[in-house]
């Protein structure tokens, strides 16, 4: 009988071939010699203990199933990349608020809140402010609130709560990428005229952008703080920045499922095979 793949990319039904570019990260990983293949992590027929390492890449579904994404992540258990513990922490964006509390990273104002009350005195110390699912991922559930005595919340909840940072419409929103604790590359994403997201679904574009000392200095300590308060070795990680107040600042620390550009930035792929190469 074949041995199964030695790593299983996890994905999510979505996106069964994996995230946008994936065949720069499959062509990598032959190149190496190691056998990978993209699997729906709540796939129910998936042999997660046959594998070396699982590593999740683009499930982007979790957050609306948060508490299956997190059960299905403590079920494999040491071969999970990461891990559920650090999933936890990272799919719940008050994180930013442990994240600032730290010191050494300067973080985006933010507020995390629980009851609607809260919620209106935030947006009122903050307005014009965006208000964020605190779980959620790809913009969705992100609003503008430029009157807190009259706007309602849709979303029932928790938030948080930020500034509006409004060098997104012209400086941008800034990525750096940290494999391996090294930042190795750096995307610029814009939003589009009628929208404040740099999502592209929503109008906003990315580019691949020379990698800026400053902020890849920044993006390497926001790791090395994650990883300290977390215990934990980071072997990827995507750490947004944005320009507030005349300072770049961090804005969200993706490790649980970062995507990597790889339509942008086909390198990005060549840094992330060998970051798992090294570790079988």
């Amino acid at each position: 009988m074949a041995a199964g793949p030695r790593v299983l990319l996890v994905t999510c039904s979505t996106f069964p071939d994996g995230e946008p570019g994936h065949e720069h990260l499959d062509a990598a990983l032959t190149e190496r010699g190691i056998s990978s293949r993209w699997v729906s992590w709540d796939d129910p027929y998936v042999d997660w203990s046959a594998a070396e390492l699982v590593v999740v890449r683009s499930t982007w579904d979790y957050e609306t199933r948060l508490v299956d994404f997190l059960g299905w992540a403590g079920a494999v258990g040491s071969r999970l990349v990461h891990g559920v513990e650090v999933f936890r922490w990272n799919t719940d964006k008050s994180y930013l608020v442990e994240l600032a509390a730290h010191g050494g990273v300067p973080v985006v104002p933010t507020v995390s809140v629980d009851d609607p009350v809260d919620l209106r005195a935030a947006i009122a110390r903050h307005q014009p402010a965006v208000v964020k699912p605190r779980v959620g991922a790809g913009g969705r559930g992100m609003v503008v609130v430029y009157d807190a005595g009259t706007w309602l919340p849709v979303d029932p909840g928790p938030w948080i709560v930020q500034p509006l940072v409004e060098s997104v419409m012209t400086e941008g929103e800034q990525s750096v990428f940290v494999l391996n604790g090294r930042p190795v590359s750096q995307v610029r994403k814009v939003a589009g005229k009628d929208d404040y997201r740099v999502h592209e679904w929503y109008g906003g574009t990315s580019y691949e952008t020379p990698l800026d000392p400053g902020a890849a200095l920044l993006a390497a300590r926001t790791v090395a703080v994650c990883t300290e308060l977390l215990g934990s070795e980071l072997v990827y990680a995507r750490v947004d920045l944005m320009r507030h107040d005349g300072e770049l600042m961090v804005s969200e620390v993706e490790i649980t499922e970062p995507g990597l550009y790889l339509d942008h930035v086909p390198a990005n792929a060549t840094h992330f095979a060998d970051s798992l190469a090294a570790r079988l």
